[in-house]
């Protein structure tokens, strides 16, 4: 195994007699998505001050590329930090200063670069990170979406060996979250930076993690890939499932733990433009459902959609949240309008074929006297990465055309 970029030996921290931090080993490798994850008021904000040497430990080593950060010298580390770049949790850009001016920022008060030079790298950047129609306007003017790429801009401007993200995907949608970790992956492959992430949304960052680091009761208890992670057996995973339960009552049936599948690594890996598709699906007549076959008939019903949207799209590198009772939201990351058309015409296909005719034997056997009808609806709308995705959301649910009918006659 290569020598790890940043690695922690029985780390301990305490503030008076609170133990913060308890003999930590972690490792941190270069060139990778490292996220650690842990619940809130776990101890990971001091962790990451440990990282980027705010603090020193009580106890233990921490290591840089192999060497005890202690023995190197402070001109060294002073240069080994400069390569250091942060993104804020709530992006810190300063409103009275233009796009160019903010992502300028750390050129101007850290370099003694000219104008000129400053100039060149400061449109490059901002040129990757598709700003450019944006140079001259104010974060106000900006969506959320192009305010988190104005603070990636910034953060990468110097050209850092390490970028540190705390909780970036902070208060979103789960929508929105999904598309801004699809755009720290995209600047991530393309840049080739290592990323440490800091999350206490712990099934979101999965599919962008190289490797995962569970911090619990002051200790890291976890470190290794996200497949492994699913099959770690410990009170941590316990914890984090009962917190997705808590998620799931409050955005109104969001299923805990298959609708936050990674992405596939090979979707993520393609020439990434942006752009995503949102696909919005419903099952009408609820209230007459319910009333003909029951709350459990009826949920059934639900759960064989929601496991058909799951097993079509998710195998492609979608994900799906379950926004009403009745209603589902499947985003396809990277998927033009053209492409997300055409595999919904293969998901109606193969639902009508293979989850139909299931339904409608459970509904029509416990179906009372009266007949009844069931209707799935779909639509799609296409979003780039600044996209208002609430607005993306309801165009696709206005867009909504009958994909199938389940119809049972009176005494079938």
């Amino acid at each position: 195994m290569d020598t790890p970029l940043i690695e922690f030996q029985n780390v301990t921290k305490r503030f008076g007699s609170n133990t913060v931090l308890e003999g930590v080993n972690l490792m941190i490798f270069e060139g990778q998505v490292t996220t650690i994850i842990g619940l809130s008021g776990s101890g990971k904000s001091v962790l990451l001050k440990h990282i980027i040497g705010l603090m020193e430990p009580d106890e233990g080593v921490i290591l840089f590329r192999g060497e005890p950060i202690t023995g190197i010298k402070k001109s060294e580390m002073a240069e080994s930090f400069a390569g250091i770049s942060y993104m804020f949790q709530g992006n810190a850009l300063f409103d009275s200063l233009t796009v160019y001016d903010n992502v300028a920022l750390p050129l101007r008060e850290t370099t003694r670069l000219k104008k000129a030079e400053i100039h060149k790298r400061v449109m490059a950047r901002i040129e990757q990170t598709e700003l450019t129609e944006a140079v001259y306007q104010y974060p106000s003017q900006l969506s959320g979406g192009m305010q988190k790429r104005v603070a990636l801009a910034r953060a990468l401007i110097t050209d850092p060996q390490i970028v540190l993200f705390d909780e970036p995907t902070t208060g979103q949608d789960p929508v929105r979250k999904n598309a801004i970790l699809s755009m720290i992956a995209q600047y991530q492959r393309k840049l080739n930076f290592t990323a440490i992430l800091v999350s206490h949304e712990i099934p979101d960052v999965y599919f962008i993690s190289n490797r995962i680091l569970a911090l619990y009761d002051r200790r890291i208890v976890f470190q290794g890939t996200p497949e492994d992670l699913e099959s770690f057996d410990h009170p941590f995973m316990d914890e984090v499932i009962n917190s997705l339960e808590i998620l799931q009552k409050e955005l109104t049936g969001l299923h805990s733990q298959r609708q936050f599948k990674m992405l596939n690594y090979a979707r993520m890996n393609r020439q990434a433009t942006g752009e995503y598709c949102v696909l919005f699906f419903s099952l009408g007549e609820m209230n007459t459902i319910i009333s003909r076959i029951g709350h459990d008939a009826a949920q059934r019903a639900l759960r064989n959609l929601e496991q058909a949207i799951e097993k079509h799209f998710g195998m492609i590198g979608g994900f799906s949240t379950r926004r009403q009772t009745n209603e589902f939201v499947t985003m396809l990351p990277f998927a033009n309008l053209a492409e997300t058309e055409e595999i919904l015409k293969r998901f109606v296909r193969d639902f009508k074929e293979q989850t139909l005719g299931m339904m409608k034997d459970q509904a029509c056997s416990l179906a009372s006297d009266e007949s009844f009808q069931m209707t799935i609806t779909a639509g799609v709308a296409e979003g780039q990465g600044d996209s208002d995705l609430n607005a993306v959301v309801a165009l696709a649910k206005s867009n909504q055309k009958e994909i199938a009918r389940l119809s049972c006659a009176a005494g079938e």
